[in-house]
């Protein structure tokens, strides 16, 4: 069972440095995993804090080979001894005295001197210790990931929040229990650098929608008052703004809705017509008095409002409802895109609705009250529509003095806009600029976790240099918690941007230029843009070519000619090839034959082995909430090619060297145990939506070549009726027949 909570869900990255010489890593770490995590889990709406980076805490157990055949000891017997240590085990209950009374037997301990005096085994009575044949120390844990904060080694914790979650509510939280946390933390130690925050790009985002809705208000008004010239018509029909608005978050809250983004731009994009009804009320209203007031027996002032109402009341519902329809379509939208429209087209769709319902009950009340007196005397237009009419009856005059040419002209421009159609820009989402950058660098796979930690320590510094990073964190390889596994030669570094005069372009120019000394594949993205890519298909790209087959050197070789080719393409920027090589192995064969001799099997060498080089986890020591393993393992000074062939292995004829067994010699392997896919990954900054192709058919993906010509591309429906659907062939037969 994981934890409920997506990639969208990673709401804050906060790293935890110590000043020199104030705490050790294992002590940053311990911190991290057992202080700053509860506390953050405890929150409610946290789903999971991965820490990543310093160094995890373990009880060493490295096997004296030596020694242990000296005294005869074997791996099994250190295995047994050490199964259950420092545990507590129950002895049930007892009765006395007329009460119960519970057994515990206690045997959990946190000191290394208890391990080290730890019997083994017995040699003529004589009892011998863990420590006489293996070293026993607090040693850090295999690590497979390493994190650092502006160049320096730290503790990244990375904050998942649950779905439905207000983030922002949630992040003001964590905040909180951070500041309360570093109050606490020793001396040097901090957990308060916060690398990424979703608040911050979604509190930017609502408040630029907030500022529209401000303006677009501010505009209604005007425009408003420039037509009507008359501050009791502009109220009346302004009145539908804040009723509309107050009707649509009441639906809000009965359905659960936030008020978010998308939610807000709903009602931004609908401000300028939830005065349309009204207005058209309003107008009729007022000339149906003004024209009743000329009357030499004026009638009633409620029964002319309501007859003015009644005359437009069809048109006003027809009109919104054609509205309404345009929008119903974004509810049948699947996946992200009707997770994230259909708040907006509710928004539209209510406030539209809303707005029909004022000018229909409170409009005709509001012009009683207001427009019931309305005498002959007044103007009956303002200026600005008495000069609009003007214009528009000579325009009128004219338009009927040139039918033919004002036709012919309509028709170009209809013909025109439907030519133009296929060049318009394309895009699921606009652009982000979320103040924040992901930068991914892969170096070649094989590479060590501390070369890796070293190439990705001198691209946070070359970063740091650019006059906008603020502050950088990188995450190489994967954490010891997280789902999201990456090998050793992948780093990603975030970085957080300061506001400044040159552009966006320019700054990722720059960042791309002095990354370019490195030797890695770099891609430069934002966290949510990454994530939404992940989230759609699973590749941190903007588009991705996949190519499938079952020959892994062919997919390498037609991957590498489609990376020629989509690097000519403008616009395109952090082209990669995936990285699929053959990485060096130490590779251990067991001979069958003289495993036979020594009378032993090949699967106990190789769990002996497995043990030894790889190491197991035997017991673990808890220390009030805190954990620690106790793994077997040899020194990594034995872990090489000539300390494998000399190292010692049990058989019933005794310890002999493995190398008297099995052959040990360097090797390359892939990368994956079953590599069958190529692909090609790119980023377009112009193009915010990730295009996924799983399969690259003939037609869309080789230019100039016809389906026809392709082999295996007709089949016996394709000659057959046209309502048929042809049979489209094989990407990968294809491609090899085009080259």
């Amino acid at each position: 069972m994981s934890p409920i909570s997506s990639i969208m869900g990673e709401i804050l990255l906060v790293a935890m440095t110590a000043e020199a010489g104030k705490a050790t890593p294992m002590e940053v770490r311990d911190l991290a995993e057992w202080v700053v995590r509860p506390r953050l889990l405890g929150i409610p709406g946290v789903s999971q804090v991965i820490p990543m980076g310093g160094e995890v805490r373990q009880y060493r157990i490295t096997p004296d080979v030596a020694n242990m055949e000296r005294l005869n000891i074997s791996i099994s017997q250190l295995q047994t001894a050490l199964h259950g240590f420092a545990s507590n085990t129950s002895g049930g209950f007892l009765e006395a005295q007329s009460q119960e009374y519970l057994i515990r037997n206690i045997g959990r301990t946190t000191k290394l001197e208890d391990m080290q005096q730890l019997v083994v085994a017995h040699r003529d009575n004589v009892p011998i210790l863990l420590q006489q044949v293996a070293k026993v120390e607090f040693a850090a844990g295999v690590k497979r990931g390493e994190a650092s904060f502006m160049g320096k080694p730290a503790v990244i914790l990375s904050v998942q929040k649950q779905p439905s979650v207000d983030t922002v509510k949630l992040t003001r939280e964590v905040e909180s229990a951070l500041a309360e946390i570093n109050r606490n933390l020793p001396a040097g130690v901090k957990a308060d650098n916060l690398l990424f925050k979703q608040a911050n790009f979604i509190e930017s985002a609502i408040s630029n929608v907030e500022e529209a809705l401000r303006d677009g208000a501010i505009m209604v008004v005007i425009v408003l008052f420039l037509f009507l010239l008359n501050v009791r018509t502009t109220l009346i029909s302004l009145t539908a703004i804040p009723l509309s608005l107050l009707a649509a978050g009441l639906v809000f809250h009965a359905f659960g809705l936030s008020v978010n983004t998308m939610t807000l731009g709903g009602l931004a994009i609908a401000l300028g017509e939830l005065v349309d009804d009204a207005v058209v009320d309003v107008e009729n209203v007022l000339r149906r008095l003004r024209q009743n007031a000329l009357l030499p027996q004026p009638l009633p002032a409620l029964q002319v409002i309501a007859a003015a109402s009644r005359e437009v009341r069809s048109g006003v519902v027809y009109a919104t409802l054609i509205v309404v329809l345009v929008f119903v379509p974004l509810f049948f939208l699947a996946g992200i895109e009707g997770r994230l429209f259909t708040p907006l087209g509710i928004a539209y769709i209510v406030s539209i609705l809303a707005s029909l319902g004022v000018a229909v009950t409170v409009t005709p009340v509001l012009c009683y009250y207001l427009l019931g007196k309305q005498t002959a005397e007044e103007k009956p237009d303002s200026p600005l529509v008495r000069l609009l009419k003007r214009l528009d009856t000579r325009l009128l005059h004219w338009s009927f003095r040139h039918v033919k040419l004002l036709l012919s002209a309509a028709v170009i421009v209809v013909l025109l806009a439907i030519a133009s159609i296929p060049f318009f820009p394309r895009a699921f989402l606009p652009a982000f600029n979320e103040g924040t950058l992901t930068v991914s660098l892969l170096l070649q796979p094989g590479i060590s976790l501390t070369e890796s930690n070293r190439i990705g320590t001198l691209a946070e510094n070359l970063l740091l240099q650019v006059p906008e990073v603020q502050q950088v964190g990188r995450r190489t390889g994967r954490a010891e918690l997280d789902e999201h596994a990456e090998g050793v030669h992948s780093s990603e570094i975030d970085v957080d941007l300061a506001p400044s005069e040159r552009g966006r372009d320019a700054v990722l120019a720059d960042i791309r230029s002095r990354l370019a000394v490195i030797p890695a594949a770099i891609n430069i993205g934002q966290p949510i843009s990454h994530r939404l890519d992940h989230l759609l298909s699973g590749v941190r790209a903007q588009i991705a070519l996949k190519v499938f087959g079952d020959d892994t050197d062919t997919l390498r070789s037609l991957a590498t000619a489609l990376q020629t080719r989509l690097a000519a393409i403008p616009g395109v920027v952090d082209l990669q090839l995936e990285k699929q090589v053959r990485i060096p192995q130490l590779q251990v064969r067991v001979d069958y034959n003289k495993v036979q001799q020594y009378g032993v099997t090949p699967a106990s060498i190789n769990q002996a082995l497995e043990t030894l080089a790889n190491g197991a986890s035997v017991a673990q020591v808890l220390d009030n909430n805190r954990r620690a393993d106790v793994v077997i393992r040899l020194q990594d000074a034995d872990r090489t090619a000539h300390g494998l062939r000399n190292l010692l292995v049990e058989t019933h004829s005794g310890y002999i060297p493995l190398q008297q067994i099995a052959s040990i010699e360097d090797s390359s392997g892939p990368t994956r145990s079953c590599a069958k896919t190529a692909a090609a990954a790119l980023c377009c900054p112009p193009m915010p939506l990730m295009v996924r192709i799983w399969q690259v058919w003939c037609k869309p993906s080789v230019p100039n070549l016809p389906i026809s010509r392709c082999p295996k591309a007709t089949s016996p429906a394709s000659k057959g009726s046209s309502k048929r659907k042809r049979k489209l062939p094989n990407s990968l037969s294809c491609w090899r027949w085009y080259h």
